[in-house]
């Protein structure tokens, strides 16, 4: 019997440091390849720089991709990075980009940043050092949004390791959550046909919550539905050709 190859999902920038043990919720274990294996698809690593390889050749055998992103010191991508968003893009190809990396595809599109949440948005949050313990705090994620499909409309309470955040979404994209201080805490793309998901937490870090499985799950599905697309279209093609 034949059967149906895995889905590949690459991974690329920084994994998260995994020497600190199971995460606090203790029901998945940390990193991103180890959240793509949980979520049932083949992770691969592709480093933090494809260096010469373009990445027609690097993307050619994935599914999706998880961009763990690098900060930059003035919050704008690579030229690197700008192609992985094109050509994602153009391909549609899902792409999850985390924290640093969701403020990369919000700049590569003609959106703003914060760079310093203090000092621009005083009356914000202390998002590094918010009153839970952990490092964590609520956002509210609205049901109309294909965020809200992942996790389910309302609260979510979401780990908050971050400094700077997204100021003016990007053109193509809306605000998928935000925090109670009305801080943005995720974007997506709001093309029908491209799974493109910017969010502010970290969801394979030790503190993470367990929901957030659900959003490799997620990838994984738009994964999925992008490759049974790419082999129905294939058959038809080989059809009309006999």
């Amino acid at each position: 019997m034949a059967t149906t190859p895995p889905i590949r999902i690459g991974i690329y920038g920084p994994e998260e440091n995994c020497t600190s043990g199971a995460r606090g919720c203790t029901l998945w274990p940390l990193g991103y390849a180890a959240m793509v294996q949980a979520a049932g698809a083949m992770p691969v690593p592709l480093g933090q720089t494809v260096r010469a390889r373009a990445w027609p050749h690097v993307l050619a055998d994935l599914q999706g991709v998880i961009w763990t992103g690098k900060a930059h010191p003035d919050g704008q991508p690579s030229a690197e990075e700008e192609r992985l968003c094109h050509w994602s893009r153009k391909n549609g190809l899902p792409l999850l980009a985390v924290d640093a990396a969701m403020h990369a595809l919000n700049a590569v599109y003609g959106g703003s940043l914060h760079l310093d949440l203090t000092r621009e948005r005083p009356e914000a949050l202390q998002h590094r050092h918010p009153p839970e313990p952990g490092l964590r705090h609520a956002i509210m994620i609205p049901g109309d949004t294909r965020l809200g499909g992942i996790y389910g409309e309302g609260e979510l309470v979401v780990n908050s390791e971050h400094r700077r955040a997204v100021a003016r979404p990007a053109n193509g994209f809306r605000v998928s959550a935000v925090a109670l201080d009305g801080v943005i805490e995720a974007i997506e793309a709001e093309s029908a046909t491209w799974f493109a998901i910017g969010v502010q937490w970290r969801p394979a870090s030790a503190s993470a919550s367990g929901l957030d499985i659900q959003l490799f799950r997620g990838l994984v599905i738009a994964a999925q539905e992008r490759l049974g697309g790419k082999r129905k279209k294939a058959r038809a093609a080989s059809t009309s050709a006999a």
